[in-house]
């Protein structure tokens, strides 16, 4: 699998997770959505808003590189969260549906990179104002690193009130492709 294949997996998986994470965070009562848990976010809301803030931070960056100035347009006029834990919208629902407005956003970004895209050395700052300067592949892995990370965080979580996600792994979203 080619690493571009691979990035446009990543996207596809995390929009497949995202969707099953939120629908079942959305079974639960806000009090215990919200509930401080005593993960790195807190909450299983805390920390689903987390993803959301993490990801605009770094598809901000991303659209510094010409090949994505068009393909991340949409994201480049949100409002740059000014923490990693700034609520991102008022309500659970309204942060779901910008979740799923998210996903689909990434999906359709990473269908339109090139292999060559990849390679490119993208300079940007960090969330404290610290230059950096990386391949732009080996920062995608980490972008998709960081989501797989903490829904991880808030399987355990949701496990931890009751609630079962099914499987998560990756495996299943490659299970057919051998055909």
């Amino acid at each position: 699998m080619s690493e571009l294949s691979a990035v446009r997996l990543l996207a596809d998986y995390n929009q497949w997770m995202n969707g099953r994470l939120y629908e079942a965070a959305a079974a639960l009562p806000d009090a215990v959505r919200q509930q401080d848990r005593g993960a790195f976010f807190g909450s299983v809301e805390g920390t689903l808003n987390h993803l959301v803030v993490a990801d605009t931070l770094w598809l901000k960056r991303f659209a510094l590189h010409p090949a994505c100035i068009d393909s991340l347009a949409p994201i480049t006029i949100l409002p740059t969260p000014p923490a990693l834990d700034a609520p991102v919208r008022d309500t659970f629902s309204e942060l779901h549906m910008h979740r799923l407005w998210l996903d689909q956003q990434i999906v359709v970004w990473c269908g339109n990179l090139r292999d060559a895209d990849l390679e490119y050395l993208l300079s940007y700052r960090n969330s404290k104002g610290v230059a950096a300067r990386r391949r732009f592949g080996s920062l995608l892995t980490h972008f998709f690193n960081h989501q797989t990370h903490h829904r991880g965080q808030v399987s355990t979580l949701m496990s931890q009130v009751g609630v079962d996600v099914g499987v998560t792994d990756l495996l299943v979203r490659i299970a057919n492709d051998l055909q």
